[in-house]
């Protein structure tokens, strides 16, 4: 176990004066351990970033960071005109911005990002638990992000749901049993799987006949590329791996060593057979992959896949009768938000649930989890696409302005709850993460 977990247990609480949770952890020597493990250090201390952007006004002003996919002007300068205050937003990549809050709680207000990120963060002792008493549509949240199904028939899925990692105990861990305090804001997620270009593979059926097996698969030998993301890629090529028939998991959610060597194993002679054309690392980059025809099938974001089909390519966002990969968004409070800017802070959580985001992050494929609020902000034809899985009754804009789904098109996977009623595995960071980190490299390196 790496020694981040073994030392989460190290984490406890303690009321202050106003009865609220802190967060604390004696970290002197653990966190400096941890930084090194996590491969901060000084580094990250020299990473190059983005000056931010800055709105000069005479009032609180909060510094979130995070990625580029919630991270997004037109929701900066939204959310500083209705709160009447300054917000700055520094996006960068997945990898260093967990880097960046992880090694200097004190550079960020708010962290945007994905719910594998949590342990890390609690272990670096980079945040504070979330009052759900100031979180004015709480109640609102859906089952999903409370249970870790949206219906109860549903899939719980291997790995951290997000109900694993939400509530904060008295004793310092992270449970499913409900408490007044969490670890995070939970709000945008979705489902992943892979896209094909329906030029080059026949259109399969959704849930039936489509596979996570297809990756692995001899016909599409030296057109595969997965996602350069290790704990999101591991999880595509797994799923693969099982669905191929060329081994099974205890646990997906939570490898063995032995596990984790077989696996590599296979995708080692796959790639010196040849079979992959590329690891990708942004989502344009995964466009240009399929535009370029360097792949036919390949792992895809949401955003990918949409952009393909604005660009005439052919691609679907397939629907695995095995399940889908599952990701949930995260905001966290940062440790050293005091005062007038923790108040802040808790404005643009409550802002971010209040109606306006979820119906624009709708718009690029992303739900929101109290999605009911959003839809007097949605029209009608976007409504029942989105959430419903319905045809579209008109041409549809993006985020961007431009038409990116055409009337007569259906959502591939269907509903918000069809879709999150089959999942197989979330992202996360499981404890043998450091050793599969390891192999990882391995694989892109020989």
């Amino acid at each position: 176990m790496s020694s981040y977990f073994r030392q989460f247990s190290n984490l406890t609480y303690t009321f202050n004066g106003s009865n609220r949770l802190d967060c604390k952890m004696d970290y002197s020597d653990n966190r400096r351990d941890f930084l090194k493990t996590l491969g901060v250090g000084a580094v990250a201390s020299t990473l190059a970033f983005k000056a931010p952007y800055v709105f000069a006004k005479n009032t609180s002003t909060i510094r979130v960071m995070g990625t580029h996919v919630t991270l997004q002007e037109e929701l900066r300068q939204k959310a500083m005109l209705e709160l009447g205050i300054n917000i700055e937003f520094t996006p960068m990549g997945s990898a260093a911005v967990l880097k960046k809050v992880a090694s200097d709680p004190s550079s960020f207000d708010l962290y945007e990002q994905w719910s594998d990120s949590i342990n890390i963060l609690c272990q670096a002792g980079a945040i504070q638990p979330i009052e759900t008493e100031r979180l004015t549509y709480w109640d609102e949240i859906n089952p999903l992000s409370k249970t870790g199904k949206i219906v109860p028939e549903a899939k719980l899925g291997a790995g951290d749901s997000p109900n694993k990692l939400l509530y904060l105990q008295a004793g310092g861990t992270l449970a499913t049993t409900p408490s007044d305090a969490i670890s995070f804001l939970p709000y945008v997620h979705n489902v992943d799987s892979f896209g094909y270009n329906t030029q080059f593979i026949e259109k399969g059926i959704p849930y039936e006949t489509e596979s996570w097996s297809w990756l692995l698969d001899e016909k599409n030998k030296g057109k595969v590329a997965l996602v350069n993301a290790p704990t999101i890629g591991i999880f595509d090529a797994a799923l693969a791996a099982e669905a191929q028939g060329l081994m099974t998991f205890k646990d997906m959610g939570n490898m063995s060593i032995s596990e984790i060597d077989q696996l590599f194993a296979i995708l080692l002679q796959k790639k010196r057979q040849g079979h992959f054309a590329g690891f990708w690392t942004s989502v344009p980059q995964s466009v240009d992959f399929m535009k370029m025809k360097r792949v036919t099938i390949q792992s895809m974001f949401s955003p990918g896949v949409s952009a393909c089909k604005g660009q005439g390519i052919p691609v679907v966002y397939a629907s695995p009768k095995e399940g889908y990969r599952a990701w949930h968004g995260v905001m966290c409070l940062s440790a050293n938000a005091q005062g007038h800017v923790k108040d802040a802070a808790y404005e643009y959580m409550n802002w971010w649930l209040s109606g306006y985001p979820g119906a624009f992050i709708a718009r690029q494929g992303y739900y929101i989890s109290n999605p009911e609020r959003s839809q007097p902000l949605m029209s009608k034809a976007e409504w029942q696409y989105w959430y419903e899985g319905q045809e579209a009754s008109m041409d549809l804009s993006g985020t961007d302005g431009k038409i990116s789904v055409q009337a007569g098109q259906a959502r591939d996977g269907g509903s918000y709850i069809k879709r999150f009623s089959n999942i197989a595995v979330w992202n996360t960071v499981m404890p043998n993460y450091d050793y599969s980190l390891d192999k990882w490299y391995e694989l892109l390196n020989s």
